[in-house]
């Protein structure tokens, strides 16, 4: 057994029992193999509750013990020993390693399984894996730790959510997030208005383990909503019969890393002398003003966790936490608090034919929203000038005014004042819970029936309320009030038996039920200014979508040897019109584990080889708008009134509509290999996958006169996506006071459209009015950068308005454009080590990306001549303009390639370095750690962060590096 997992395991497993002392026996207990102490084993007079578990040292004592009792030895991953006592006072026992009790139990759709019996690709990482400091979200305790899985934050605001990629791109206009299931209940992807991030209702410390279901084999139990793949969010459960507690808390810091590279005061003043008329050079200030030092600041957060794991009586498991979290932005103003609660008991009865399990979950969050337009702003402000104008009107701050005393309608408006000015908060309320029951017929205990009733419901209030200080170019500017509330509703309703059995050689195991779910949206918003100019200032929204689902799964194993799977999942989706609204989801996969075959079985290198093979198909309709295939009315924006005499009404305009919408399809093909070698010292797996998508859905302009308007949702296209995985799990050293582990993964992903009648520009860009700068294509990658060839000097540098003329028609115009590079990361790498010396720990996580590029939007649209003076204001330029000098912007200086850039990156996410004080007092362990998060980053990326979600740099919220400093107390 992996001596690295003991502590956590004696954790787990710490079950005094207590009795009254007769005879007395003590002893040691120890590896068979490495001769090194077991703590955590379980020792028990055999048809009694009299017992005690070994401690860190191995040692066990144990009372009330008289001849002939049989004294039983287990622990996870050992055999269980059964010793008949005879009076020994000293009893040493080594307890031999189980191989089939250490494969891990996973937990799939509906069920779980050991690893060793798993026929899909299934990833899962749990408690001792996750990465550590200061997480605040789920998705952070997985970064870099599976192969072909992308975590990529929003930005560096507190509780900033992530972008969630399993394999790649999954669709065109529709979400390519994975399913999220928490204990059962599939979440929606969707974050009520006013929450930073659909994941931070649960608290990360309350996390047990996350398996990540990869393809369509092993996902099509949940059909539509796996289309992107599935990760499966196990939570802590109570263990033990007495209560134990742990205490967690730390303190951490934010610095801001990097700023945006843009002239200071005196470089600004030399260029506005060097090419500004008098008017302009009369505009310089006379100070050098860092806008960006101004709006940014080092912050401070705190956490704290408290959770106690026992048992009721006999028959009840408990587990409960509480968790409170307050983090600063290093955006001044920003500020996330968040408490949680949450509650897990599971009583059983009927002599345990029947289980219950109830889950309960809650979660209030309130949020201070600094002003993000503070972040542009500050890139353009000139850094001649103060920050504050005893003049101005606004507040005293500092502000570009027109003849008429007011903004300058063309100018930014001060930084400083976007975030004095703005108020923006809200508060969010989610609660999660379900009750799951099982029961095991009496008449036939290997048939199991299940039910599982969930509800996810969250309401948020908000509200924005801008003061009349705030700089604007409106002569009766009197300040803006907006509020919004949002509730969100979803309800399941799970009902499935499951019959397990063995016969022989032969192993069943079979799931057949039948699903309900419901989403329901209900939405409001108020708006003061729509209500000072007579139109409809308040908005409700309601919406309503259900998925109603029959599913089913066979698993055969035969000898252990051979393995199939095959799952049958029906999806109705209300998003879709009758006629198309059922969609039927397949899956094959066969298994074979090559280790138990006879040329095999009795090595002593091998300990698993299972090759793996699978063929899935999977529906998606995810992210796609209720009722497309409906006339749905919308009122006029202000402005677009109708005059009737003297009064103006706000028009309603049908909504564009398809009544012919139907499933996205995506087809997925996977051969795995899963191995374990050395007595798993060394273990992993590879995959190779191919994924076609069929019958994308796209947003493609249509006929004129043909519909409500010139786009519409429609299925227009295929797309592939292929790639490799390989992970590698080793343990170099194993010994009493040393062990070491290193974790490395490795993937490559290709995606492609191979079918797309026409193109469909995406990607909106800074820079003029309505530009883009991505592009859907048949035969490239989705996503990619679509620009002209830029041509250089003879010393490397570029010529402005010169691009290459590919057609040879002497004429520059989009003809000439071509796709060049994608967003997205060819090769992935995550590579971690954990080390532990007697009672030190040692912690490293980094990652890789190589083959994403980036669009360098802040150089695109804020390094040219003429803007530094435009509009009879003076705008400071990025400081790109020294290495290409170009005067104006047009739209060929916006799509030239030189501003796609190389963003391949290497970072050092996490280093995390413990000690553990032992026995600090009776029964407890004291943990105190330091952490340092986004230790560093190396790229040639000449933007802020080369790590940004969809390809396009722009006004990006910094990621901060982050210190912790924190304890852990178990008693």
């Amino acid at each position: 057994m992996r001596t690295l997992f003991k502590s956590t395991l004696f954790l787990l497993f710490m079950l005094p029992m207590s009795f009254f002392a007769q005879n007395t026996v003590s002893g040691t207990v120890t590896e068979s193999a490495t001769g090194l102490p077991v703590p955590g084993v379980n020792v028990i007079v055999q048809g009694t509750t009299n017992g005690t578990i070994s401690n860190f040292d191995g040692e066990y004592s144990i009372d009330n013990v008289s001849d002939g009792d049989i004294l039983s030895f287990s622990f996870l991953g050992f055999a269980t020993q059964e010793i008949t006592y005879s009076g020994q006072s000293t009893l040493d026992i080594q307890l031999e390693e189980d191989s089939a009790a250490l494969d891990e139990v996973v937990v799939i759709g509906y069920g779980s399984v050991s690893k060793k019996d798993a026929t899909g690709a299934v990833d899962q990482v749990s408690t001792e894996d996750f990465n550590q400091g200061p997480v605040q979200t789920a998705g952070q305790l997985i970064t870099g730790k599976v192969a072909g899985v992308s975590v990529t934050s929003g930005g560096g605001a507190p509780g900033e959510g992530q972008t969630i990629n399993i394999r790649g791109q999954g669709s065109l206009s529709l979400t390519s997030s994975p399913l999220i299931v928490v204990d059962g209940i599939p979440l929606s992807n969707d974050a009520v208005g006013g929450s930073r991030n659909a994941l931070d209702f649960i608290n990360p410390s309350d996390i047990e383990s996350m398996t990540i279901l990869k393809d369509a084999s092993s996902t099509a139990i949940y059909g539509s909503r796996a289309a992107n793949g599935v990760i499966m969010i196990t939570t802590k459960k109570g263990k033990g019969n007495e209560f134990k507690f742990n205490l967690s808390t730390s303190t951490t810091v934010y610095t801001p890393t990097d700023y945006v590279d843009v002239l200071d005061g005196d470089q600004f003043r030399t260029l506005i002398n060097e090419i500004g008329d008098d008017a302009a050079i009369e505009r310089l200030g006379n100070t050098n003003t860092d806008w960006q030092d101004e709006i940014y600041t080092t912050s401070f957060g705190s956490e704290h966790n408290l959770s106690t794991t026992g048992r009721i009586g006999d028959f009840m498991p408990v587990r409960a936490s509480l968790g409170y979290t307050d983090q600063d932005g290093v955006l001044k103003g920003d500020n996330f608090t968040r408490t949680t609660a949450s509650v897990n008991l599971r009583p059983s009865f009927l002599d345990s034919h029947l289980t219950v399990e109830l889950n309960g979950r809650g979660m209030y969050t309130e949020n201070t929203f600094a002003n993000r337009d503070a972040i542009g702003s500050s890139v353009d402000f000139d850094p001649t000038q103060s920050v504050f104008d005893e003049n101005s009107p606004f507040g005293g701050y500092f502000t570009w005014l027109n003849s008429e005393n007011v903004q300058n309608s063309l100018a930014p408006t001060n930084p400083v004042a976007l975030l004095a000015f703005k108020d923006d908060t809200s508060e969010v309320r989610r609660f999660i819970g379900n009750a799951k029951v099982d029961y095991d017929f009496h008449f036939l205990p290997e048939l199991t029936a299940t039910v599982n009733v969930g509800l996810d419901k969250s309401n948020a209030n908000g509200r924005v309320v801008t003061s009349d200080q705030m700089p604007s170019s409106a002569q009766d500017w009197n300040g803006a009030y907006n509020s919004y509330s949002n509730e969100n509703t979803n309800k399941l309703f799970d009902a499935y038996l499951t019959y397990d059995n063995d016969f022989d050689v032969h192993s069943v195991n079979a799931v057949a039920g039948y699903s309900y779910q419901s989403f329901e949206n209900d939405n409001y918003s108020y708006d003061s200014e729509l209500k000072e100019d007579g139109l409809d200032f308040e908005d409700i929204n309601k919406a309503k979508s259900v998925l109603l689902s029959y599913f089913g799964r066979f698993n055969y194993n035969f000898d252990n040897r051979y393995l199939f799977t095959a799952t049958m999942r029906a999806d109705s989706s209300s998003k879709l019109n009758p006629d198309d609204r059922w969609g039927y989801f397949p899956s094959f996969a066969l298994a074979w584990n090559l280790n138990n075959e006879s040329f095999l079985e009795s090595s002593a290198v091998v300990d698993q080889l299972k090759l793996r093979v699978g063929y899935g198909e999977i529906g998606n309709v995810n992210g796609l708008d209720d009722y497309n295939f409906l006339t749905k009315y919308a009122g006029s924006i202000g402005g677009a009134s109708y005059q009737l005499g003297n009064q103006f009404y706000q028009t309603y305009r049908p909504e564009p509509l398809n009544e012919d919408l139907r499933w996205e399809v995506g087809k997925t093909y996977n051969l795995g290999l899963d191995y374990g070698l050395f007595s798993n010292r060394i273990s992993g797996s590879v995959n190779v996958y191919l994924k076609k998508t069929e019958d994308l859905i796209s947003f493609v302009t249509v006929d004129p006169f043909t519909n409500f308007a010139n786009a519409i949702d429609d299925n227009i296209g295929d797309m592939e996506n292929r790639g490799i995985e390989f992970e590698i799990n080793v343990v170099p050293v194993r010994k009493e006071n040393f062990n070491w582990s290193i974790g490395y993964n490795i993937s490559y992903n290709e995606n492609e459209i191979t079918n797309l009648p026409d193109e469909v520009p995406v990607g909106g860009i800074n820079g003029g009015t309505g530009n883009t700068i991505q592009l859907h294509k048949e035969g490239f990658a989705p996503f990619s950068y679509w620009v002209f060839k830029q041509v250089y000097d003879e010393n490397g540098r570029p010529v402005e308005g010169a691009y290459v003329d590919r057609n040879g028609d002497n004429e520059i115009n989009d003809d000439d454009k071509y796709l060049y590079k994608d967003p997205y990361a060819d090769i992935s790498m995550g590579l971690n080590t954990n080390l532990n010396y007697k009672s030190w720990d040692l912690a490293i996580v980094t990652r890789a990306n190589l083959g994403n590029y980036a669009y360098n939007n802040m150089a695109s649209s804020k390094s040219f001549e003429t803007r530094a003076t435009a509009n009879a204001i003076l705008r400071n330029l990025q400081s790109d303009y020294y290495n290409t000098g170009f005067v104006t912007t047009t739209e060929t200086n916006l799509s030239s390639d030189y501003y796609v850039q190389d963003a391949s990156f290497f970072k050092l996410d996490n280093i995390t370095l413990g000690y553990t004080l032992p026995e600090i007092f009776k029964e407890s362990t004291l943990r105190i750690y330091g952490s340092a998060l986004n230790v560093l980053t190396v790229t040639d990326y000449e933007g802020l962060d080369p790590e940004i979600s969809g390809g396009i740099d722009n006004n990006f919220y910094p990621r901060p590096r982050t210190f912790a400093i924190g304890a852990n107390l178990n008693f």
